[in-house]
């Protein structure tokens, strides 16, 4: 019951080459950013990513994308990051946007053993009709193109499926975790991990604080221990700020 591993590197020494993995975390906010930059130095190569984000520039997914061991991201932001706009735009990465709540639903869906459920988001849409840009040839033009999704009525609206995400992998940052797994999540930290801690088949966490079995407080637990396989305690985390504006 003992999920605790000692470093970051161990946590991740498993991870091959073209496994999908979900991320958590939302701009600099609960980016599991340690765990990163260890699967950045144990050298992991063509990943598909499932973040909000593809990180920015020198942080969280950022470090793995300027490497080019990212082949394929479904994110639902995409600013920021100026190298993540030059390799979309140039073709060498494939990109699956989703809008941001689909994105969040998909991946707990996946958790939860659900494979597929419609919602009424990107209805009319590209999205929905196909045609958005996976990739692109490097000219201007679109090399592959996303193929358009069942539609469906109920009730006289229309729904869009969307196919639930199971990852092989998911790496998440919380506040508090246990030697058992169960994680506790701080303030805005709960934006994608608890989603994306549940969609991966090998759910790896960093925690700020480790705590031992039964001082959680039961009602508190954001994601049970079941879910996660591999826990790294890696002290506190300082977040930084993505854009400092002062005056003049």
């Amino acid at each position: 019951m003992d999920k605790v591993i000692p470093t970051a590197a161990e946590a991740v020494a498993d991870v091959p080459d073209g496994v999908t993995i979900a991320v958590g975390g939302f701009g600099l906010v609960g980016v599991p950013e340690i765990l990163i930059d260890a699967l950045l130095e144990q050298g992991a190569t063509s990943l598909e990513t499932v973040s909000n984000n593809c990180g920015t520039d020198g942080f969280g997914l950022g470090v793995l994308l300027e490497k080019g061991r990212i082949r394929r991201t479904i994110s639902s932001y995409v600013g920021s990051n100026k190298e993540f706009a030059r390799q979309y735009l140039s073709g060498e990465l494939e990109v699956e946007l989703t809008p941001q709540g689909t994105l969040a639903e998909r991946m707990r869906a996946g958790g939860a053993g659900i494979p597929a459920f419609f919602t009424p988001a990107g209805v009319g849409t590209q999205v929905a009709d196909g045609g958005l840009p996976l990739r692109y040839d490097g000219n201007g033009g679109i090399a592959v193109a996303s193929p358009p999704k069942e539609t469906r009525d109920f009730d006289g609206v229309t729904y869009v499926m969307e196919r639930g995400i199971v990852a092989d992998y998911a790496l998440v940052h919380a506040w508090k975790g246990d030697r058992h797994g169960n994680l506790v999540y701080r303030a805005s930290t709960q934006n994608f991990n608890p989603a994306a801690a549940t969609s991966g088949r090998i759910t790896i966490a960093q925690v700020e604080h480790l705590v031992e079995p039964g001082e959680l407080d039961p009602a508190e637990i954001h994601t049970p221990g079941i879910h996660v396989q591999r826990v790294v305690h890696v002290g506190p985390v300082t977040v930084g700020i993505e854009n400092r504006t002062v005056r003049a």
